[in-house]
């Protein structure tokens, strides 16, 4: 349904064909190689050509993807791959890593804010102690 209007070489999910439509990402706009993958691997890595390098011409966004055996299935994750980057690059503080980020640094402010409050909880007590000590008189 999705594919037909965006024109992509590759099935994508709807949501990622939603993501590259918001983004005015043009499938035409990709340049697309296939190359010999590197690495661990050992002659069947080194023979064939499983590895999809893309490039987002307008941006400059290169993206290489080696994960998977199949070329298939690297196609689809370099795809994946370049819309999550381009996302970043152009709306950072929309994107969903930066939401991540900023809900994680959220998150330690608060433990951080309870630390603090548990240092003065504890410095309040010892000078309770100290208070209920006697003092020592030194013309004793």
């Amino acid at each position: 349904m999705y594919n037909n209007y965006m024109n992509f070489p590759i099935e994508l999910s709807v949501k990622f064909i939603d993501k590259a439509r918001r983004l005015g990402i043009d499938p035409s706009d990709i340049l697309e190689k296939q190359i010999r993958g590197s690495g661990k691997g050992g002659q069947k890595i080194n023979k064939t050509a499983s590895c999809i390098a893309l490039k987002h011409v307008p941006t400059g966004i290169v993206v290489k993807c080696q994960k998977h055996r199949e070329q298939s299935a690297n196609r689809l994750s370099a795809y994946k791959t370049l819309i999550n980057k381009i996302e970043e690059q152009t709306k950072w503080i929309e994107s969903e890593k930066a939401k991540k980020i900023h809900k994680l640094r959220k998150q330690k402010q608060r433990r951080s804010k309870k630390a603090k409050e548990k240092i003065l909880q504890e410095k309040a007590h010892r000078s309770e102690l100290k208070k209920t000590r006697k003092s020592v008189d030194p013309t004793t």
